[in-house]
């Protein structure tokens, strides 16, 4: 089990998670994190309504989703997208696809590259704190691609 750090606000009555630290537990410091721990840290994250793993043939690696959603219908569209945007990238000359950031009325939509074989797909709702999100996705990018 990994040691996530909670809100010190309210929040931290409820489990909700304000950090993607994968630090472990000092019992287990021979355990090593899983996708399964990334995305569990990442639905508890207030304002968090899905998070996937996707591989890049639209297939469903791993994830957590609430209410109606469908999370195989939803890892299909990833790839195609983030296809799209690295052939932006390279049109504009900005390099390779890294992440990108979808706004809609209910809100976000968030796609990360995690490494050749795999996107992170993260739902949030128009509450949620989209700013945190990205800089805990930036500050532990490579702990995160190491899980696949």
């Amino acid at each position: 089990q990994w040691r996530l750090p909670l809100n010190s606000s309210p929040g931290k009555r409820f489990g909700i998670v304000s950090s993607l630290d994968f630090t472990p537990i000092d019992a287990q410091r021979s355990a090593m994190p899983t996708i399964r721990d990334l995305v569990s840290a990442l639905r508890r994250r207030d304002g968090v309504d899905a998070a996937l793993v996707v591989g890049r043939d639209g297939l469903l690696i791993d994830g957590d989703t609430s209410g109606p959603l469908d999370p195989d219908g939803l890892a299909a569209y990833v790839p195609p997208m983030a296809l799209a945007a690295a052939e932006m990238g390279l049109a504009a000359q900005r390099g390779t696809f890294g992440l990108m950031v979808l706004e809609y009325t209910g809100g976000s939509v968030v796609v990360a590259s995690l490494s050749a074989d795999a996107y992170l797909l993260v739902l949030l709702q128009p509450h949620a704190n989209l700013a945190s999100l990205l800089f805990e996705l930036r500050r532990h990018r490579a702990q995160i691609s190491a899980l696949v």
